[in-house]
């Protein structure tokens, strides 16, 4: 990623420089810059607020309450864990953190959940457990996309939740496409043995 993003800089500042428009491009990196750190302290307030919230439903229980209420559906997603073990409680811990929105206070979750998992089966290789909890994390169901509303509040939205029926069906579309395509494979995988 690095090399693309080299390569992106040193065309627009070749490309400014052929053009003559190197003056505005100094201007835009710096606008930019300035853009970014007031995006930083503007997103930063909420995420603050929701990363105290999970802290909160955690000491009170509640996330220990939707880890349960998830373990029959999460079972079935991850059959070879243990319910009792430590890597399905960080499981069930970092789902309930993402379908709250809070990304940031689920990464340590899913961290955990993953070095347990590694810890469970040793070896090179990615577990089908490895792999639907990535996927799962990556289409990040949420119920409050709370990261997504603050960047549009920060840039004047009037309404920074009117996308959750968009985002809920989308996250739910590609979840459902990425654990079928996951299935499909596996189910190729053991065809061919």
């Amino acid at each position: 990623m690095a090399y693309v993003f080299g390569v992106m800089i040193a065309g627009a500042f070749v490309f400014s420089l052929v053009c003559g428009s190197l003056p505005q491009l100094s201007a835009g990196i710096l606008d930019s810059a300035g853009e970014a750190v007031q995006l930083l302290i503007a997103i930063s307030g909420m995420l603050c607020m929701w990363s105290g919230f999970m802290r909160i439903a955690k000491d009170c229980g509640l996330i220990e309450k939707l880890s349960r209420l998830f373990a029959p559906i999460l079972r079935r997603l991850y059959p070879d864990i243990e319910p009792e073990s430590d890597a399905f409680r960080y499981i069930s811990m970092n789902i309930s953190a993402n379908l709250l929105g809070l990304g940031n206070a689920a990464t340590p979750l899913g961290l955990n959940a993953m070095r347990e998992m590694k810890r469970l089966s040793p070896g090179d290789r990615a577990t089908d457990s490895m792999v639907t909890f990535v996927l799962m994390n990556t289409a990040s169901i949420q119920l409050i996309p709370t990261t997504v509303a603050a960047l549009r509040k920060s840039y004047g939205s009037q309404q920074p939740f009117d996308i959750l029926l968009c985002v809920w069906l989308t996250s739910a579309l590609a979840l459902t496409a990425g654990l079928l395509s996951s299935r499909l494979i596996k189910g190729m995988k053991r065809w061919r043995r």
